[in-house]
């Protein structure tokens, strides 16, 4: 259950968010929630951005020094925080710090963004403890995304929290504490926005290996 605290000062919400090894089910799950009536502006899809990643979505790419700098992010952060008829449709791409090139959309790009200062200066696991993630849920969500997965977050209200978490649950979505233990059996202590990126080769080849655990 990935149903967490309200981010603080916001009574009555949740934030709910799980990984997900496969964007194709990240995606599926994001229409099933707008389907359900989940307001596309409370629904965020983080996924790590690949050249060979099949989406319904075409994305822009970002290149290598873009990726290392955090420049080129405002360029597309208009794309990101915007979008068409669905939250899918406004994927954009950018970079995020001890992430690497994503391509991502919604409510937790905005508050990466803050005060109109780039996605890249915000930070993927203060963004998710300032949501109401713990802190050690953030670290492996972090983590997963760096290493290939996709992350879905969903602001919702405790009256649609549990329908939420049905629709999230029911498209084979890791579970972050046996990916916690996962990680730290191999000496992973935590998320470190320092440490270098993942290559798109070796982000499908965690992905593939994660999949089949």
């Amino acid at each position: 259950m990935a149903t967490v605290n309200p981010p603080e000062g916001v009574a009555g919400v949740r934030t709910i968010a799980h990984l997900y090894d496969s964007r194709a089910d990240a995606e599926q799950v994001v229409g099933e929630l707008e389907s359900a009536g989940i307001p596309r502006n409370d629904i965020s899809m983080i996924a790590r951005h690949s050249d060979d990643a099949t989406s319904t979505m075409g994305t822009d790419r970002v290149a290598d020094d873009e990726t290392k700098s955090g420049a080129g992010t405002g360029a597309t952060l208009g794309t990101v925080l915007g979008g068409g008829a669905g939250l899918l449709a406004g994927l954009g791409a950018l970079a995020i710090p001890g992430v690497g090139p994503v391509v991502a959309a919604g409510w937790l790009i905005a508050t990466l963004a803050g005060a109109g200062v780039g996605a890249a200066a915000g930070g993927l696991l203060g963004s998710l403890t300032g949501a109401g993630v713990s802190e050690r849920e953030a670290h492996v969500y972090s983590e997963g995304v760096r290493r290939g997965g996709t992350l879905v977050t969903v602001r919702t209200s405790e009256a649609l929290a549990a329908r939420v978490e049905q629709i999230m649950s029911a498209h084979n979505a890791a579970d972050w504490e046996a990916r916690d233990r996962d990680y730290r059996a191999s000496g992973w202590q935590g998320f470190d926005p320092a440490a270098p990126t993942y290559t798109p080769t070796a982000a499908e080849l965690e992905r593939n290996q994660q999949s089949r655990v």
